[in-house]
């Protein structure tokens, strides 16, 4: 028998916004949990939200000297990952500023677009900044692995 909600809620992909210390992550190291994620992301199976201040900060720390040098790439090859990831995500507009509700004023962008993007989860290393907050706006904060994890599960 058909279950209507059950299908419906396969067919809805999961939304993510992505903090910056995950792409780095990535782009740094290809075989981890990081990286993972962005290959969901690449093969559509997940929708990664992006807004304007946050893609201007994936550019600015992706084609930093050090991260660079750590992945082992060159500036263009850099420049090439950002302008792909960014390209892949799906573009949100802040409508509504939460302006200040975090520990760390640099994460305020990442809570916006994910609110404003209407968000499943924020998947970022650094838990701590976030504090409560996500979740006060029905939005889970998941690490990479676990971001993972619930993907390869609702995949099966």
């Amino acid at each position: 028998m058909l279950d209507v909600t059950r299908d419906v809620a396969i067919l809805e992909l999961m939304r993510i916004v992505i903090d910056t210390d995950v792409v780095i992550s990535a782009m740094r190291s290809p075989t981890g949990a990081s990286a993972a994620l962005l290959r969901y992301v690449a093969e559509g199976k997940v929708t990664m939200l992006l807004n304007v201040p946050l893609s201007t900060e994936y550019e600015a720390k992706c084609t930093m000297p050090e991260h660079i040098l750590a992945a082992g790439l060159s500036r263009e090859l850099a420049q090439a990952f950002v302008d792909t990831l960014i390209g892949l995500a799906e573009g949100v507009r802040s409508y509504f500023l939460w302006r200040p509700m975090l520990r760390d004023p640099d994460d305020e962008m990442v809570l916006e677009a994910a609110v404003n993007g209407r968000a499943d989860a924020i998947v970022s290393f650094n838990h701590k900044d976030y504090g409560d907050v996500p979740a006060s706006f029905n939005i889970a904060l998941l690490k990479p692995h676990e971001a993972v994890r619930s993907l390869r599960h609702e995949q099966q």
